[in-house]
């Protein structure tokens, strides 16, 4: 294993450390109540900060917050071999539940972190309350040219200011500050060696490879909160309008001028609905479906 870099107390994208399946983890752990795991996209230089920093304190007033850095990405220890796939992160993802001794909780996923929900929940349905898919990958469709420029990235600050453009709507948002502040992240220390192992051409392949079958997607009893942005490049509308489809206890959002950030475009309201959507009282138990619903 490659430790990751050193803690800074300058540095807010690190704050707490754990051995999750073998895996020295760098995760958030805000508030306090029922558990809620926030799992970042898969941007270069990403981190669970940097995905969730707008919607922690606000969800943590509410629950208890658990935002960790994914094998691979952020502050969390890389492999040595630096090869990655559905079944390490999905081990991670258990490992670090297991870790905290955690045994439920409530998923909340971004793009790729929503490909990693549902493959989640489909293998361990009874570890999981409640689903939150926000621009989530997860089924097969044709990969989006924002989508291949995000995973094909390299880095230069003119490459991350176009990145930028690709994610937000409002481009207000796309600062220079900002620009440099994703570019610098993008060449700590392998960052960008482990970015550039994951995703390599033709990128389609992996995709697919972060797509769950449709019939196993059919039978999530799960409630499920599917959100998008109405303007996403980077993951089609398509995807969110399939999983409301597909999954039976789906409800789905769309937000209008919005981008492929969600919960930074519209963070208030973003926070808002999932707050209220995880906190709202029913019998959360996972039930097979009844007889004879063809999902």
């Amino acid at each position: 294993m490659n430790a990751p870099a050193s803690p800074t107390p300058a540095n807010p994208e690190i704050a707490h450390s754990i051995l999750a399946a073998g895996i020295r983890t760098n995760y958030h752990d805000v508030g306090s109540g029922p558990p809620v795991v926030l799992i970042h996209g898969s941007g270069p230089g990403v981190s669970a900060w940097a995905n969730w920093r707008l919607v922690m304190p606000e969800l943590g007033r509410r629950f208890r917050v658990l935002a960790p850095d994914m094998v691979g990405f952020g502050f969390t220890e890389r492999p040595a071999d630096n090869t990655y796939s559905m079944e390490r992160w999905l081990a991670h993802l258990g490992g670090f539940l297991d870790a905290l001794g955690i045994a439920k909780a409530d998923l909340v996923g971004n793009s790729f972190g929503g490909a990693l929900a549902i493959a989640f929940a489909i293998r361990h349905p009874g570890r999981v309350r409640r689903l939150v898919l926000m621009g989530s990958a997860g089924v097969s469709f044709p990969i989006t040219e924002g989508l291949d420029a995000v995973w094909g990235y390299t880095p230069s600050l003119e490459n991350m200011r176009k990145l930028l453009d690709i994610f937000a709507y409002d481009r207000r948002l796309v600062t220079d500050e900002l620009a440099k502040l994703r570019y610098e992240a993008s060449i700590r220390p392998g960052f960008q060696e482990a970015f550039a192992a994951m995703f390599p051409p033709p990128r389609q392949r992996w995709v697919e490879a972060l797509a769950s079958r449709e019939e196993d997607i059919r039978r999530l009893p799960h409630e499920t909160l599917v959100v998008h942005g109405r303007e996403d490049k980077v993951i089609p509308l398509s995807n969110a309008i399939t999983l409301a489809q597909w999954i039976l206890r789906a409800q789905l959002h769309v937000f209008g001028q919005c981008g492929h950030w969600t919960q930074i475009e519209h963070a208030g309201r973003f926070t808002r609905l999932v707050g209220d959507f995880l906190a709202e009282a029913t019998d959360d138990e996972p039930k097979p479906l009844p007889e004879g619903i063809a999902r």
